[in-house]
């Protein structure tokens, strides 16, 4: 917490100064009581005019001081969040797939919206009271020292005990708030899955079952809060008897002194500064506790996990120049053995088709090779480098990938080609024409530069496949992984994506169903997975068997 707090020295240095400047303005105020007070008792009437001017000065410099003092905290708040949601964003952004994959996305954006938000309202606010309150203790009590050296170690007793009882609420609220972060984690993602399925929802009339579990979820999330501020409540209340009994006992204190030597004026200023150390305490000690609790989800969103992912976290570039080579690679799945002693070559610039039944292993050994998965035994090099030494952002650098599953931008078809990437307008151009984009781009308005609405909604399904197919072409990578990249297809644009795949100069592994004829036999070998075993043959002897059996 402290780097963060420290992260921009000089703005939390006004973020302090404006909060001395809150505290000066309210010792002013009480300084400005006692003078009142003292005016009534001279009975002088000039006395009182000059404390009336005086109190008037105040009234203007007052409002100044607040907007001067509240636009530095502002200002020191705001920057400091940014960087807490600079934070929290670049912990998932670089957190490796593995890692990432392992709890639902709108965890993740439930950790971004709401928890940040939880920390922004409590964290700061509270901040800023235990500073002030803090400080106008110790003022109060060091004033009170010089007046009344007696009452101070009586209030100063009682604040030890204060401080006794709000630690006995610290792991509650501690506890309370992670509840509330989790149960908005869960609220976030069951609304995803609603407005995500709310077709489905409504073809088999069962939105009614989902509005019950919706408000279920709601319901729990707002009891959470509840439970929340009914226990920071119950600290202020258990804070403010004490309080209000250590008052009346200065008040019986103050009585009897005044039948001595003690001025009204400083009777009241005592008494307000007694009260003070009371009402200062009151605020302050559930304020520590609920910034405690925020500084949890702070580190929950912000701090980097410990990961246990063990492949693509190492630092040596990728670069394939021969060959990658798995050795006796052994992989189970639940408890389940996918694959067995898988041993085979991937050569540079041939292509490769994955075959094998469903269910056999396909789609694990493609993600083998893509450096998803990393629970597996055995070895897998390239160029006789391990894959697990090898940095995970270099090899996506030089790999491509074409899925079945397409994942479109709200943003324009070129973008959507690029990645945002600077890719050169011939190479742009080659994409887009031998994935048959070329007709589809001049029937859009804005060309190229057409915006897609949501996941490419405004598409077609075999559109849509086309622009991912684009974008690993246009990428021009070492090696370009294809699962089912052509299934959205019809047969003839198929067939001519799957030429272009094979004159590509890149490494091509692939797995499909279709079989082409004339082309798909044109693969360099055929990888087939079955009962875990892996056997790779040259393409044109496969599917000559297949063919004459």
């Amino acid at each position: 917490m402290k780097e963060l707090l420290f992260r921009r020295k000089a703005k939390f240095i006004q973020y302090l100064f404006a909060t001395f400047m809150f505290v000066v303005d309210h010792f002013l105020q009480m300084v400005l009581f006692a003078l009142i007070l003292g005016a009534i008792e001279k009975a002088d009437v000039e006395y009182y005019k000059t404390v009336v001017i005086i109190t008037i000065i105040f009234i203007l410099y007052s409002p100044i001081n607040f907007v001067i003092s509240r636009m530095l905290r502002i200002r020191y708040m705001r920057d400091t969040i940014l960087d807490v949601r600079k934070m929290a964003f670049d912990k998932i952004i670089h957190m490796p797939f593995k890692q990432y994959s392992q709890k639902s996305k709108e965890i993740y954006i439930s950790n971004l919206i709401n928890d940040v938000n939880t920390f922004e309202n409590k964290f700061f606010i509270n901040l800023l009271n235990y500073l002030i309150n803090m400080t106008m203790f110790v003022i109060s009590l060091i004033i009170l020292v010089v007046l009344d050296y007696k009452l101070a170690i009586g209030m100063f007793a009682f604040s030890i005990l204060l401080f006794i009882i709000a630690g006995f609420f610290t792991k509650k609220t501690t506890a309370l708030e992670q509840e509330i972060s989790s149960t908005n984690e869960l609220f976030t993602t069951d609304m995803s899955n609603t407005f995500h399925g709310i077709e489905i929802l409504k073809l088999n009339n069962i939105e009614d079952k989902f509005l019950k579990k919706s408000v279920a979820t709601i319901s729990k999330l707002e009891k959470r809060k509840f439970e929340a501020n009914v226990f920071t409540e119950l600290q202020r209340s258990v804070i403010y008897i004490l309080a209000f009994v250590v008052s009346v006992a200065v008040m019986i204190y103050l009585g009897y002194g005044m039948q001595g030597a003690l001025t009204l004026a400083k009777a009241g200023f005592i008494y307000q500064l007694s009260s003070s150390i009371s009402n200062f305490l009151i605020s302050a000690f559930p304020t520590w506790n609920q910034m405690k609790a925020s500084i949890s989800i702070y580190e929950k969103i912000a701090k980097p996990e410990e990961s246990k992912v063990m492949i693509g976290q190492g630092t040596v570039p990728f670069q394939f120049e021969q060959r990658i080579e798995v050795s006796q690679v052994n992989f189970s799945y639940d408890q389940k053995q996918i694959l067995k002693d898988a041993s085979f070559t991937i050569e540079k610039g041939k292509k490769y088709l994955i075959k094998g039944a469903s269910g056999a292993g396909k789609t694990t050994l493609i993600n083998l090779l893509a450096m998803v998965y990393d629970e597996f035994d055995g070895k897998i090099t390239v160029d006789g480098i391990n894959y697990r030494d090898i940095a995970e952002k270099s090899f996506h650098e030089n790999v491509a990938f074409i899925y079945q599953d397409v994942f479109l931008f709200e943003d324009t078809m070129k973008n959507n080609i690029t990645l945002y990437k600077d890719i050169p307008e011939e190479m742009i151009n080659y994409a887009v024409e031998v994935c048959g984009l070329s007709s589809i781009i001049e029937d859009k308005k804005d060309g190229i530069n057409e915006r897609l609405s949501e996941n490419g909604k405004n598409l077609s399904g075999g559109q849509r496949q086309r622009i991912s197919i684009a974008r690993a072409i246009a990428k021009n990578s070492e090696i370009l992984f294809v699962d089912e990249g052509t299934s959205s297809l019809n047969e003839d644009l198929g067939r001519e994506i799957e030429k272009v795949f094979l004159e590509l100069d890149n490494t091509v592994i692939a797995i499909s169903h279709r079989f082409y004829e004339g082309v798909t036999e044109n693969y360099d070998y055929v990888i087939e997975v079955k009962n875990g075993a892996v056997h790779t043959f040259p393409a044109r002897d496969y599917f000559n068997e297949v063919i004459t059996c």
